[in-house]
């Protein structure tokens, strides 16, 4: 499954569309704030091979199925955006 489209919120939440049609906002400071500041998240982007998101021109990059299961386990335990 890849990630689509994506869209900032605010902090480190995002608004993440899958290509199976689900959308989930999410905020991925568990995931990224070790390796990307705040000021670092406009660099993001979609790699239009593998559908991950990526910062930094690629250097630091989530897989989408990693995303879309830490989306899913965030949503569950009611700490979104």
């Amino acid at each position: 499954m890849k990630l689509v489209h994506f869209s900032y919120i605010e902090g480190f939440c995002f608004r993440l569309c899958f290509e199976d049609g689900s959308t989930l906002e999410t905020d991925l400071s568990q995931l990224i704030k070790e390796y990307v500041c705040l000021e670092q998240l406009s660099s993001a982007k979609i790699d239009p091979d593998w559908g991950c998101l990526e910062f930094n021109e690629g250097r630091v990059d989530i897989e989408p199925k990693t995303l879309h299961r830490f989306a899913i386990n965030q949503n569950k335990d009611h700490n979104r955006c």
